[in-house]
């Protein structure tokens, strides 16, 4: 019970203006600490000095949204039958292939595994559109309905059954199969930006977290690393455990 109760309050905290709820969260979530670099990023040196787009990431309520477990382990689709010569699942297999590309590039920077069971995974990647946020306009009285996205990413806090529990994260992916296979490496490329930490959009189009699509999309920039690697650097209260008072208190009331 003390995880769920948890929970919802995190995810009202979602919707509330930060500044309303600073008091709250130092007091309820676990407190700003930083986590050990990663290997690689201490290894990652920028010799020529092009700098970052840090400036551009937006933080989560729960600070900036780090890994410190290693490897990061990422689920995605699959055709079930290899074997299956239809077009529909070859288009599959060449999903796969483009977004197995992507997670590549990626594990050059940060340790990434694969795994076979989407409840173990910390990104869950899924070969689907993603959903029209439409919204009611009250003045017209008409839906207004945005153009369909190609790719998306979301993430959700949780509390871990230890004692005390760590406040988590779980990232879900979808990048759409109607996309050509260089631009559904493309959006994964940059939807999986996002899901290992870099929560924001670079403003140049030579950086693979750049805002918009262009006409040949840029692999992983050194901006790009530079900008992942002060994330890393960062305070967070993902991956710390909930205070004593709160675990005590909560339990106090059941």
């Amino acid at each position: 019970m003390v995880g769920v109760v948890l929970i919802v309050w995190v995810l009202v905290s979602l919707i509330q203006p930060l500044s309303a709820l600073d008091n709250d969260l130092e007091k309820s979530l676990p407190t700003l600490q930083q986590h050990p670099l990663p290997p690689t990023l201490v290894q990652w040196q920028d010799s020529e000095g092009v700098g970052d787009y840090f400036e551009k990431i937006t933080l989560s309520p729960a600070g900036y949204l780090i890994w410190s477990k290693f490897p990061i382990k990422v689920y995605l689709d699959r055709p079930t039958n290899l074997n299956d010569p239809s077009a529909s699942n070859r288009r599959f297999q060449q999903w796969v292939e483009a977004v197995t590309q992507a997670i590549g590039e990626w594990q050059v920077y940060l340790p990434i595994v694969e795994v076979k069971d989407p409840k173990l995974a910390d990104i869950v990647i899924e070969r689907s559109d993603p959903p029209l946020d439409t919204s009611f306009d009250p003045e017209t009285g008409q839906l207004n309905i945005p153009r369909a996205r190609a790719a998306q990413t979301r993430y959700d806090f949780y509390f871990t059954e230890d004692k005390p529990p760590l406040l988590l994260h779980r990232m879900t992916i979808k990048i759409s199969p109607r996309l050509s296979q260089s631009s559904i490496l493309s959006a994964t490329r940059h939807e999986l930006g996002h899901g290992l930490g870099i929560w924001g959009h670079s403003d140049q189009e030579t950086d693979a977290l750049y805002f918009s699509q262009v006409r040949n999309p840029p692999g992983i920039s050194v901006r790009d690393i530079n900008t992942l690697k002060k994330i890393y650097e960062q305070p967070t209260r993902l991956g710390w455990p909930l205070p004593e008072a709160i675990v005590s208190g909560e339990l106090s009331r059941r």
